[in-house]
């Protein structure tokens, strides 16, 4: 039986760590509230962005720019995995991990299609280095504050790669924020671009003229709307990142609560047995004499 010296010492640990996840969750809940308004404003002008551009690039013949050729090339498989850069969130990077991992091996079953990776965040950088994957890229502390140069950076790695000839297709694979107790890992495709199919025939049909050239301005567009769907998934990675943690430090302060409950009952049964001892040794002391 443990003594009331290391129960009580106990008591004190689990009390500070108590205080430490509940100044976690706190901080985690004021950076989430920024980071939710910059997704909140920042998905409308990307699903526009995407609109527009395919408004666009549907008149245009796809073979006349590198990004829009949609044709299948042997070559690898580019993989954008964006984690973040400190644990205590969960299964936030385990679950970004656990598909970016499966995505390679299906991928590199096939002759000729393995994949490559581009890391962003420490977590899965330094998971997927001590592994021997073929990385082409790395980012790691972009998440204390993201910056548009950090999605041009990141999106202007993804363009040269792609354009280069062992490169056939780069994807995306990130946590996307749902609400504050739920997100969503995506893989989506970020080259060649997608197409979407258009609303309304009517509205497709309609011929516009373009100054300059449709080919200028995809040529202008394209490069720019890349970077605006990677500073897209870089925010839902960060908004989703604080909701994981804020709910993590939420759970940990909670059994933390119920930890020092537990061992502070412990430790008064545990007294009141030494009390009840000395009692009785006090009585069987008196009786003898």
């Amino acid at each position: 039986m443990p003594s009331l010296i290391d129960i009580r010492r106990r008591v004190r640990a689990v009390k500070s760590t108590q205080q430490i996840t509940k100044a976690m969750k706190m901080v985690s809940s004021s950076k989430l509230r920024r980071a939710q308004e910059r997704i909140l404003r920042s998905r409308p002008y990307a699903q526009e962005m995407l609109r527009v551009f395919n408004n666009l690039a549907t008149r245009v013949d796809p073979s006349t720019h590198p990004l829009l050729n949609d044709d299948t090339k042997a070559g690898r498989t580019l993989l954008v995995v964006i984690t973040a850069d400190r644990g205590l969130c969960g299964g936030f990077n385990t679950n970004v991990i656990k598909t970016a991992a499966q995505f390679a091996t299906e991928h590199s079953s096939d002759p000729g299609r393995e994949v490559a990776l581009a890391l962003v965040g420490r977590k899965g950088r330094d998971f997927f280095m001590r592994r021997g994957f073929d990385v082409r890229y790395e980012e790691v502390g972009l998440f204390q504050q993201v910056k548009w140069s950090h999605a041009r950076a990141i999106a202007k790695s993804c363009i040269d790669e792609f354009l280069s000839p062992d490169v056939s297709s780069v994807y995306l694979v990130y946590n996307e924020f749902r609400s504050i107790i739920q997100q969503r890992v995506v893989v989506e495709r970020l080259l060649p671009i997608p197409k979407l199919e258009p609303q309304s025939p009517a509205i497709d049909s309609v011929d516009y003229l373009f100054e300059p050239s449709p080919e200028e301005l995809l040529n202008v567009l394209l490069p720019y709307h890349v970077s605006v769907q990677v500073a897209r998934a870089l925010l839902e990675s960060s908004a989703a990142e604080h909701a994981a943690r804020m709910t993590a430090m939420d759970a940990a302060t909670r059994n933390a609560k119920d930890m020092v409950d537990r061992l502070t009952l412990y430790m008064n049964k545990v007294r009141q047995a030494a009390i009840t001892r000395e009692i009785i040794e006090i009585v069987a002391g008196a009786q003898s004499v």
